[in-house]
Order: structure tokens, then C-alpha cells, then sequence
């Protein structure tokens, strides 16, 4: 057995601990103790920390999984040479997260492919590494989940899961008109929702096009004065990212 590998009984004692994760980074530790001269309280808890950073990073992939956000959809990933325009300073304060604290909107206007989704995940992303509580879904699959609801009589159980969350992102908002129920649900959502929690929404239409996309004019006006004058408004502008990976027959 190599100097700085784990005994059997070390594993296997460890593996009972459900600590077994820790055992690739092991040896690798136990060699950094030893150069570092370090006691072998401070080595442990170098080991314990290891594992505790591994566990709270492995909630945080649950939690982001569980609320619907892509694993690649973060601000690293964001392609700084995608040829679009964007207020920076605004999203770089949006990033603070100060908008969830205060319980505002984010509004991400823009034609289709400008990467108003990703940006949208990835500020949902930052959310969920914060502590809050995120949930993303496309407009359609919303309005179908809350159709589903209606009929097996849970419509206001749902409503009151959708309240719940810190940030609500809804995706893809007013890209067609909506039936009578659909201008109802949204409205619902927006009013239980008005200065207690965030809500995401991307659009390629402004507030003012989503009167024309709303059944009832009175809950349409009354919707998008809520929700409009209490959002951030960001428009990203410029050339669909997705013709980059249009697939090519060039050598």
C-alpha cells in the first residue's frame, strides 16, 4: 500500500460513515498534511471541510434540478462575444440579488435567441446559490400544469405552491394570445404574488403588447400595471445566438 493511501479499516470505517466520497481526495490530503506539518486536529477537520463544501454543493445541483433550472444555464457559461446589447450596470446589479430581497420583477425583453432564457436561469441559478427558493417553467407548460389543476380540484393548492417561491421565472410569456383561463391564471399569479416574492419573466413583446395578448381587458390592464411598475426592465438586443450553432458542411 502506497504511504499516504487509506487503510482498509480506515475505508471501510469511513464507508459505514457514509463518508466515502471523501476517499479519492484521501491520499491526496493526507500528503498535504504531512508537507503542511499540520496536527492531526487541523488535518481532520481539512478532511471535514472537503466533505462539507461536496455535500453543500451537491444540495444546491438538487435544488437547482429540482427547480427546473439547466445545469449549463449559469453566468459563466454567457458567451461575452455573442454580438447582443445589454444595460451591463443593470445586470450586474440584478446579480446582487437586491430584486428578491425587495420582492420586485425582471422583466427580459428581447427577440428570440438573444439569451434572454439563459439569463433568466442563470440569476435563478445565483438565487438558489444564495438560499432562496426558485421555481422555472415555460409559459405553456405553466398554463397546462395549472389546467391539470382544475380538474382534479388542487387549482388553489397550486396557486399557493407557486406563491411560495422566493423567485418564479416563467419563461417564453405572451408569445401567442391567451384563452379566458390563461389571462385569469396569470393574473392570479401576479396579484398573490404582487410584494411578497420576485417573479422572471422573459418576453420578446413589452408590457404594453401583452394588453392585446390578455382575453379580459380589465384583468390584462390591472395585470400588467402590477407587474410592469414593479419591474426591472431589461432589453437584450442583437442577432439570434443560435445561427452560431447552426451545424455546418464545411471542413
Amino acid at each position: 500500500m502506497l504511504r499516504h493511501e487509506p487503510s482498509r479499516d480506515l475505508i471501510a470505517v469511513m464507508k459505514s460513515l457514509k463518508l466515502g466520497k471523501l476517499l479519492p481526495t484521501l491520499a491526496e490530503r493526507f500528503r498535504i498534511a504531512e508537507e503542511r506539518g499540520l496536527t492531526h486536529q487541523d488535518a481532520l477537520l481539512m478532511v471535514l471541510s472537503d466533505e462539507v463544501q461536496r455535500r453543500d454543493q451537491a444540495r444546491i445541483e438538487t435544488r437547482a434540478h429540482q427547480a427546473g433550472l439547466h445545469p449549463t444555464q449559469v453566468f459563466d457559461a454567457w458567451d461575452p462575444t455573442s454580438d447582443v446589447t445589454y444595460d451591463r450596470r443593470l445586470l450586474d446589479r440584478l446579480r446582487t440579488l437586491e430584486f428578491v430581497e425587495r420582492h420586485h420583477h425582471v422583466l427580459l425583453m428581447g427577440p428570440v435567441g438573444v439569451g434572454k432564457t439563459m439569463l433568466a436561469q442563470a440569476l435563478g441559478r445565483i438565487a438558489i446559490d444564495a438560499g432562496f427558493t426558485v421555481r422555472f417553467l415555460g409559459a405553456d407548460a405553466l398554463f397546462l400544469m395549472l389546467r391539470a389543476s382544475r380538474l382534479d380540484d388542487t387549482y388553489r393548492d397550486e396557486l399557493r405552491r407557486l406563491t411560495r417561491y422566493d423567485v418564479l421565472i416563467i419563461d417564453d410569456f405572451a408569445l401567442r394570445r391567451l384563452t379566458d383561463e390563461e389571462t385569469m391564471d396569470m393574473y392570479e399569479i401576479v396579484v398573490a404574488r404582487h410584494q411578497v416574492g420576485s417573479m422572471i419573466v422573459t418576453s420578446n413583446r413589452a408590457p404594453e403588447e401583452w394588453l392585446a395578448q390578455l382575453s379580459d381587458p380589465l384583468h390584462a390592464q390591472a395585470l400588467v400595471d402590477r407587474f410592469q411598475n414593479n419591474a426591472y426592465d431589461l432589453v437584450v438586443d442583437g442577432p439570434s445566438y443560435r445561427k452560431r450553432q447552426k451545424p455546418s458542411s464545411g471542413t
